[in-house]
């Protein structure tokens, strides 16, 4: 670690994250994986359709960008999906490659066909679900998932356990359930699955803790959903209390609101916390970009590091700050540099918030020269244009306000 680990020439984050007094209770394990669920869940969500060559292709990204592990997709959704995760398997990208699983021996008969040497098996663990949602009664959950995680045992796959909703059940009832599966049937990780992104963040180191002290030498995985907008930060706080894995997709896509973005979520480690878990940074943009466009996916250009948007200065004093020290010393305008997750480099922008140092740098830009009450006719006109168009102004507005003020 760094003197300044909060402080490089790569971002500027609180240094407070780093005082004794916040970090003598955090339990990172030595190492942490990320597991990619975007072809899996990720497409799950309403609407978003990838194909074969589109999946190997996403697929072929995350390795490059140095993921660990890839959910490549459940074959019993489709052929095509099938088919998606052979090719995969076959392509031998470096990550480990997992297939998705009802608790159906027929489902993961299905995964040992494509190749793969990984599964998660998906188990209903609230007893709510699967009264309500099912329509089954305990004695069967629990009779289909010993026997699919049996026979997933026989055909040597590493299994993981994925007990759906178990947020919201309770504990002791949760944990009884998994461990006469554990014991009866085969777990080799057990994953804590928010389903419907209920629980606080700090609600999650006590489910950890209450897990590992029951279900004992076997890892711990996190999949955490977004409804609440905290995916992310309760996957840190898993992680801090001793979670091995987290359940990622790229820019969150996922079932309703999505799931823990790993983009913020590799950020937050690297920056806040000092972790790097040898992920390529500077790729999380143009992947982010890459499935966005694939997905048809509208997403708010300023989503955090990898909004289309994020690093622009409309501001008239962030402006000036830019001007001032943006280039030599970024960090003094946002948390991270753009370069470091691959974004371009900040540019000030013309709208209604803008100011004379906006000004300013666009007629130096142009290589227009402006007295000081030409200058504020010109912002006049830029935040009079900007509000009847409701959007930003474009090179050609400025120089045509410009031309009208000066000549």
């Amino acid at each position: 670690m760094s003197s300044t680990p909060w402080k490089t020439d790569k971002w500027f984050v609180s240094p407070w994250d780093y005082e004794k007094e916040v970090t003598e209770g955090l339990k990172f394990p030595p190492k942490i994986k990320i597991h990619d669920v975007t072809l899996r869940d990720g497409e799950q969500q309403a609407g978003v359709v990838f194909n074969e060559d589109q999946k190997v292709a996403i697929a072929e990204k995350l390795a490059e960008a140095g993921v660990h592990r890839i959910e490549a997709g459940m074959p019993a959704v489709s052929a095509q999906d099938e088919a998606a995760i052979k090719e995969i398997v076959k392509r031998n990208l470096g990550p480990e490659i997992f297939a998705f699983a009802r608790c159906m021996k027929e489902d993961v008969k299905r995964a040992v066909d494509c190749g793969v040497k990984n599964i998660v098996v998906e188990i209903p663990s609230s007893e709510h679900m699967i009264k309500n949602a099912y329509k089954w009664s305990v004695e069967k959950a629990i009779e289909l998932s010993i026997e699919a995680t049996r026979f997933a045992k026989e055909n040597g796959l590493y299994t993981v356990f994925f007990p759906i909703d178990a947020t919201r059940a309770e504990l002791n009832w949760f944990l009884t359930l998994i461990e006469k599966v554990a014991t009866e049937g085969h777990m080799d990780a057990l994953v804590l699955v928010d389903t419907f992104g209920g629980i606080s963040p700090h609600a999650v180191p006590y489910m950890v803790r209450k897990v590992k002290e029951r279900i004992k030498d076997k890892p711990i995985e996190v999949h955490f959903h977004d409804d609440f907008g905290m995916g992310a930060a309760n996957t840190l706080m898993a992680l801090a209390a001793g979670a091995e894995v987290a359940h990622t997709t790229v820019s969150a896509l996922g079932e309703r609101a999505g799931n823990a973005p790993y983009e913020e979520l590799v950020v937050a480690l690297k920056t806040m916390y000092d972790i790097d878990l040898g992920i390529d940074l500077s790729k999380l943009y143009s992947i982010s970009k890459f499935v966005r466009e694939i997905a048809h996916l509208p997403m708010r250009y300023n989503r955090p590091i990898v909004g289309d948007m994020l690093f622009n200065i409309e501001s008239g004093i962030i402006a000036g700050w830019y001007q001032n020290c943006g280039v030599e010393m970024p960090t003094e305008l946002a948390p991270i540099v753009a370069e470091l997750v691959g974004q371009t480099p900040p540019q000030v922008v013309l709208g209604k918030n803008s100011g004379i140092p906006s000004i300013d740098y666009w007629l130096d830009k142009i290589g227009v020269s402006a007295d000081d009450e030409q200058k504020k006719e010109i912002l006049a006109k830029v935040k009079e244009r900007a509000f009847v168009k409701g959007w930003l102004l474009n090179e050609d507005e400025f120089r045509d306000i410009v031309s009208k003020v000066i000549g």
